[in-house]
């Protein structure tokens, strides 16, 4: 089968279209015949091999798994012998382990859920995981509840655009943080106000948020627990590893300083429920996937050049 490679750790330069084996699926896992996958910010960093934790997961000098991807959708071609929720040809999208970028993948079970009939592969193939990201994060590490003021730092890249609707969808009203060429967009998925954060600090801002939701964080954690309410929650998503460490670190001792809580996400490991949850929004139309670009399978270079140089609003989406 055809599938995008990489032998060594460097720039989008490095991938090449090749034949690889067709894999057979484990006990507990489906195979997908991929009809279409996505790019999330995991595959730009174990490409370039700049984070050392990746690294030691996928191989210090050289690495050890050659295909990035991890967001599939597409059509169940068998299935392993404990498998009970799915059979041949169920359209599905779910997260497989680094495979997606090829024409076939193998998904375990527990990370796969059933594509709702009004979305195509490709919207299916933009919601794993930057979807059920924001919807474990809101949900269950922010407690999120109608009527609450929630900002979504970041809102305009893949996880963003979810944790705008899903925000939504639980009542909330939602201030969503971005650039100035991106804030159109944000309002468009339903942002009741926008901030652009190269005209203006929401930290330094009078408002106060009951729910900080930040998949883009680039300030000191002091600096957004001032804009919690008393009994505010803050997850950090994304940002840089000094952020981090900051908030793992620090995090669990400001909060039981005070009221305030404030915490880190880390990998929000998906399952069959969340899916399922996902699946209900898609079809109750509360939540679209937004796709700025769809690029073939032998284009994947290309994607993740224009991925990582920053310009990309939603999900990069890759058709088979």
């Amino acid at each position: 089968m055809k599938a995008i490679v990489f032998k060594e750790y460097g720039p989008p330069d490095v991938l090449r279209f090749d034949d690889i084996a067709k894999p057979t699926p484990k006990d507990d896992e489906v195979l997908v015949e991929v009809h279409a996958a996505s790019v999330n910010y995991v595959d730009w960093q174990v490409l370039r091999g700049k984070s050392f934790l990746l690294r030691l997961l996928n191989g210090v000098r050289k690495p050890k798994h050659n295909v990035l991807g991890d967001d599939v959708a597409g059509r169940i071609e068998a299935i392993g012998v404990n498998v009970k929720e799915f059979k041949p040809g169920d359209e599905v999208f779910g997260i497989s382990d680094f495979d997606a970028f090829a024409e076939y993948a193998c998904v375990k079970e527990e990370y796969v859920g059933l594509k709702p009939a009004n979305i195509s592969f490709e919207q299916a193939a933009a919601v794993p995981y930057a979807g059920v990201t924001a919807l474990v994060g809101l949900r269950d590490k922010g407690q999120i509840k109608t009527g609450q003021k929630v900002l979504i730092n970041g809102a305009s890249g893949g996880v963003g655009t979810f944790a705008v609707q899903i925000a939504k969808s639980f009542g909330a009203e939602v201030t969503g943080v971005c650039s100035t060429s991106k804030l159109e967009m944000v309002r468009s998925i339903g942002a009741d106000q926008v901030i652009d954060y190269t005209q203006e600090d929401f930290t330094k801002s009078e408002q106060r948020y009951d729910l900080i939701f930040d998949v883009a964080a680039y300030r000191s954690i002091f600096d957004y627990r001032r804009a919690l309410n008393p009994e505010g929650i803050y997850i950090l998503v994304g940002g840089s590893m000094a952020r981090f460490s900051q908030a793992m670190i620090l995090g669990p001792l400001i909060s039981m300083a005070g009221s305030k809580k404030l915490d880190s996400l880390g990998w929000a490991k998906p399952n069959i429920e969340d899916f399922a949850y996902m699946s209900e929004l898609l079809e109750g139309g509360k939540v679209v996937p937004y796709i700025d670009r769809c690029y073939p399978l032998s284009e994947v270079p290309e994607a993740l050049r224009y991925y990582g140089g920053g310009h990309a609003q939603g999900k990069v989406v890759i058709t088979m």
